[in-house]
């Protein structure tokens, strides 16, 4: 194999590639993966660099994303009409999960959640975010290799058995009447068959997306257990969840801003979601604020200097040749963070 390639993943195709005989090898403006390029390599091409467009991080998170949600899309189609509905896993591997990888390895929280925003795509794109969020926190928790890989599949999936859920359900413009509630709660288990009869997945794959609801005060659904019996998987998979719905606009509401959905879920750490786990959650994407402006609930605007460990929401702020400490001065909040 011409490793001389491998350069090139992550970059975009100029033009149609032909191998020295004009056979087609793949079409202009194709996003590299390693799949791609062993491809490219079988064919006994060394790419140069005229080939290829090199992207800045917001358009590469842009392709990258868009590309993965329409791949989720035909995932999600192939298994509407398999009757044995299974998951093409293939696919999955090779067109989805390399690009979610490639995406977290940049790191960059702000860049990738501006690409997760959805278009009217939000069925599909909810997979994507939901395996991407939840690959970034697994690093975060310092998973192993192995662990992460499995995680970002089960991550992706989490959502499958809503194939099963009619239409009109998933997209209704308002809140579901009880008894559609009862048919939406369903997806957990037929996710939890789909991903078990799938090969090559395994139980705790498949407990994700039974789990992925269940809550540690036994408030979830759909078996309503308490937390000692949900997977650390499922407890990851839960957070991230919650954080890209909650942060998108749906057909019935529009995204709430993000600093009053971390709010949100640091009061659901009191029983909802996995104390721990939701800490570096909002540790992290907290650290990621450092430099970014806010507007105070006092009306005056500064910026965050420094993340306090101890309590990562109410940050030190600079204001002009002031700093202001919101972990001592709890009469004062932030409202929002103001886009750079």
């Amino acid at each position: 194999m011409n490793n001389s390639n491998e350069e090139y993943i992550g970059k975009q195709l100029v033009a149609n590639l032909f191998n020295s005989k004009g056979v087609f090898v793949l079409p202009a403006m194709t996003l590299l993966s390693a799949e791609h390029i062993r491809l490219i390599s079988q064919h006994k091409i060394a790419l140069e660099e005229k080939d290829v467009i090199h992207l800045d991080g917001a358009a590469f998170f842009q392709i990258a994303i868009d590309d993965c949600t329409t791949a989720m899309e035909s995932i999600f189609e192939q298994i509407r009409y398999n009757k044995s509905k299974r998951i093409p896993m293939i696919e999955l591997r090779n067109e989805v999960i390399p690009f979610i990888h490639q995406v977290t390895e940049k790191n960059d929280f702000y860049g990738i959640l501006a690409a997760l925003q959805s278009k009217d795509d939000y069925t599909y794109r909810h997979n994507v975010a939901v395996g991407i969020l939840s690959t970034l926190l697994g690093k975060w928790l310092k998973m192993k290799p192995e662990d992460l890989s499995q995680l970002t599949i089960a991550a992706t999936l989490h959502d499958i058995g809503k194939i099963m859920v009619p239409a009109e359900i998933l997209t209704k413009p308002g809140p579901l009447s009880e008894e559609e509630f009862q048919i939406m709660k369903k997806h957990t288990t037929y996710g939890y068959e789909m991903v078990r009869d799938t090969v090559g997945t395994n139980h705790n794959q498949a407990l994700v997306a039974l789990q992925h609801h269940e809550r540690m005060d036994g408030s979830g659904y759909p078996f309503g257990v308490l937390g000692h019996r949900i997977t650390d998987f499922s407890k990851i998979v839960a957070i991230c969840d919650i954080f890209h719905a909650m942060t998108s606009d749906r057909f019935y509401r529009k995204a709430s801003p993000l600093y009053e959905v971390l709010t949100q879920m640091e009061e659901s750490v009191y029983g909802k979601l996995d104390p721990y786990i939701c800490r570096v959650f909002i540790d992290k994407l907290m650290q990621s604020m450092i430099g970014n402006e806010v507007e105070l609930t006092d009306g005056r605007t500064g910026r965050i200097v420094m993340i306090l460990s101890h309590d990562p929401l109410r940050p030190l702020v600079n204001l002009g040749e002031d700093f202001l400490d919101l972990s001592k001065q709890r009469n004062i909040g932030i409202v929002r963070v103001i886009p750079q």
